[in-house]
């Protein structure tokens, strides 16, 4: 029963603009400035939990260069180009389809290209207890950060009774709150955030894929005779555009029987906005925070900045201002306002 991943990335990251663009989205990039990307990032993270030989990408057909450079060594079989996004459902269910096709006992570990993880060591500590716990039955496990704060922009998971060591039957899936139900669920002390990790064997996605989503799996089937043939991509360009766009929480989650949840503390943010990226970064004194060798800020506080190594900046007189130049374009946007960002390019 080998243990595959499956990263996620198919997204185009519209609020991390400039340096987030349709052609290189902010997976692909070196966001937090540590020298390597994103998906690299992920990557990195389950070494000694999962072999190379059993990596999967799924992505868009524009990524595939993209992926194959920045994950060297992975099967090119197992770079599954979507040529449209229908959300996660589709996605999730062409890679097990043909994880199933290669692996029928695997055991699934799902991952988002572009997730921050600051406790590597915990992350596979928990990872592991999941794969474990799955292996003993028809399972899926979502990994549910614990709250920080009354955080509005997630999605929350409700724990039920207890089923194992940390882990919890699934009550329910909550919606993004406003900020008093938030804070009532951080009270509560029995809400996570949904991080969008799931972790379960192949043979058990599918089948509740089969139960819930019949019209997904009538799809599936029609394209897995043409698995590991030359005519794959094509007939995956023809079918998968007939999918509903659905995401797998809607589509299996919310739905299954199966479901538990794992509550877990490995320093994880999603990292969706500049906001997100300024509480990451280490602060000055003035709670500004700098990526970027040649920046000087004069008379500034609450910033996020974000500039090319060897750029020289100085930044007088802001305040809770995002500044971000890439390849020539800058940006200069309140804090407060990141979330228009994706409607100015």
């Amino acid at each position: 029963m080998a243990n595959h991943l499956v990263i996620m990335a198919g997204g185009i990251g519209s609020r991390f603009w400039p340096m987030s663009t349709p052609e290189c989205p902010k997976q692909f990039l070196d966001i937090m400035g540590t020298g390597r990307t994103m998906i690299q990032q992920t990557f990195d993270r389950f070494r000694g939990i999962i072999d190379i030989d059993h990596v999967w990408v799924v992505t868009s057909k524009n990524f595939r260069d993209l992926v194959a450079q920045q994950l060297s060594g992975i099967n090119p079989q197992h770079i599954l180009l979507e040529p449209c996004m229908r959300n996660t459902a589709p996605c999730v269910a062409y890679v097990s389809w043909k994880i199933n096709a290669e692996d029928p006992n695997a055991t699934i570990v799902v991952a988002a290209s572009d997730h921050i993880v600051t406790n590597v060591k915990e992350f596979g500590r928990v990872v592991r207890q999941g794969v474990e716990f799955v292996k003993g039955g028809d399972r899926i496990i979502t990994l549910g950060m614990q709250p920080t704060r009354p955080e509005t922009g997630y999605g929350y998971i409700e724990q039920g009774v207890s089923a194992a060591d940390g882990i919890y039957q699934l009550a329910s899936f909550r919606e993004k709150p406003d900020l008093q139900t938030a804070e009532k669920y951080l009270a509560s002390g029995k809400f996570t955030w949904n991080s969008g990790m799931f972790i379960w064997q192949v043979k058990t996605i599918v089948s509740e894929i089969r139960q819930h989503e019949p019209a997904i799996a009538q799809i599936m089937d029609s394209i897995a005779p043409s698995f590991f043939t030359v005519g794959e991509q094509a007939t995956v360009d023809r079918l998968f555009p007939d999918c509903p766009k659905i995401s797998v929480d809607y589509a299996v989650m919310e739905r299954t029987k199966l479901a538990y949840v794992m509550p877990a503390e490995f320093g994880w943010s999603d990292l969706g906005t500049w906001g997100s990226l300024h509480t990451l970064t280490p602060h000055d004194d003035a709670d500004n925070a700098v990526i970027g060798d040649g920046v000087r800020m004069i008379e500034s506080k609450g910033c996020m900045v974000r500039v090319p190594k060897g750029k020289q900046v100085v930044i007088q007189g802001l305040e809770n201002v995002i500044v971000s130049e890439h390849n020539g374009t800058l940006l200069i946007c309140k804090l407060q306002d990141e979330q228009r960002i994706k409607e100015w390019h």
